[in-house]
């Protein structure tokens, strides 16, 4: 078995988590979800050896965990902070910049306070990543981040586009 099977076999199980993520209301559990996630992204980008992305995802990871518990700001700063040291450590030219832009966005929107905005922010995060695994050319992360921005869009309409169902009215005699 080849190493890029086994990374995009690593991808089907971040798959898992990436799609039950953005279904969870409460905000904890599509953090903790979306950390495992980036997790099982992190050791596939490290078998492509893509260490931009394998640095980013790891420190992802992390940030999901920790905000997961807290949205201060000043984590906000560290992973940004641990983001740009990261890119530049592993700088690889526009596949880092594109890695290093999801993940700034990203960061932002892992620390916002709800997670009507965490959903907002998501959506161009993820569009980057979309691109990233374009240009590095990994199948199955495009398919993944994809099918999380379709989860992303899914769990947006079920909990604020979707009308309310309207109550039924009783006339009365």
């Amino acid at each position: 078995m080849s190493v890029f099977f086994i990374s995009q076999l690593l991808v089907g199980v971040a798959l898992i988590f990436d799609i039950l993520s953005f279904q969870f209301k409460n905000r904890k559990y599509i953090l903790h979800s979306i950390a495992a996630a980036c997790f099982f992204m992190a050791v596939h980008f490290l078998l492509l050896e893509q260490w931009t992305a394998t640095v980013l995802m790891g420190l992802s990871a992390l940030r999901y965990g920790v905000s997961g518990y807290t949205t201060d700001r000043r984590w906000m700063y560290f992973f940004c902070v641990a983001a740009v040291a990261g890119t530049v450590w592993t700088y690889a030219g526009l596949v880092s910049l594109l890695s290093f832009g999801a993940t700034f966005v990203l960061t932002v929107g892992a620390f916002s306070k709800t997670d009507k905005r965490l959903r907002e922010i998501t959506f161009f995060g993820v569009g980057l990543w979309i691109i990233h695994n374009v240009v590095v050319w990994s199948p199955s992360a495009i398919a993944l981040e994809s099918l999380f921005l379709m989860s992303n869009v899914v769990g947006y309409y079920r909990y604020y586009i979707r009308p309310s169902q309207p109550e039924l009215v009783t006339e009365q005699e």
